[in-house]
């Protein structure tokens, strides 16, 4: 029988993922306790349970938070912080799953292979985490239209799905072109003074803003 073997790359880079999500962790936990008041401080510091019922995280300290994890990602893994390209691998590994090898003929996969990293699973956990604060701190609901989106448009579940399909196509075509997205070039990109991701954090916000006034 043959025993198969874990190269010493894989484990440092386990150790490098490990050490990254416990960071995380001590960070955001650090984090929303300071900004709390006191008889939720206590419930956070109780456990990840009352830490993760807390409706309101500051997004001061929470986004220093942040940029503090982005020096580990640095120090860790030697790659910025992002998202964008985890959906672009995902597509990657459904083509695949389909053409098989023929997928990696692709110039672009070829540069950004298709596969499970580290910024795979920093994308799932945001999944996650997400799903387990809305359920924990009460807020989780199943809805197609949104209360604002009522307001102006009305209930019509088709029109709302249509815009919102549209809508992650220009974003996804965005960040591709851009070659980043909000974290790719707005948290990673900026502050490592990169004038091309200060132009983009530019756009998305004027973007986000024009958008918001168009459409409410």
């Amino acid at each position: 029988m043959t025993q198969s073997k874990t190269s010493p790359s894989t484990c440092l880079l386990w150790l490098r993922v490990s050490t990254l999500v416990a960071i995380q962790g001590l960070l955001l936990s650090g984090a929303v306790c300071a900004q709390a008041e006191p008889a939720e401080s206590l419930e956070a510091a109780s456990g990840l349970s009352g830490l993760l019922s807390m409706k309101a995280w500051s997004p001061y300290v929470a986004g220093a938070g942040i940029g503090i994890l982005s020096w580990f990602a640095f120090l860790l893994s030697d790659h910025p912080l992002g998202v964008s390209t985890a959906f672009a691998k995902t597509s990657g590994m459904i083509e695949k799953a389909f053409r098989g090898e023929r997928t990696l003929q692709r110039e672009y996969y070829q540069r950004f292979v298709p596969a499970i990293d580290w910024e795979w699973m920093l994308v799932t956990g945001l999944f996650i985490g997400a799903f387990l604060s809305a359920g924990l701190s009460g807020d989780f609901m199943l809805t197609f239209t949104p209360e604002v989106w009522v307001a102006r448009f009305g209930d019509g579940i088709l029109w709302r799905l249509c815009v919102a399909f549209l809508g992650g196509m220009l974003i996804g075509l965005g960040a591709r072109w851009a070659n980043g997205c909000t974290s790719g070039h707005a948290l990673s990109g900026t502050m490592q003074l990169v004038a091309s991701s200060w132009v983009a954090a530019a756009g998305i916000f004027i973007g986000g803003v024009v958008t918001a006034l168009l459409i409410f």
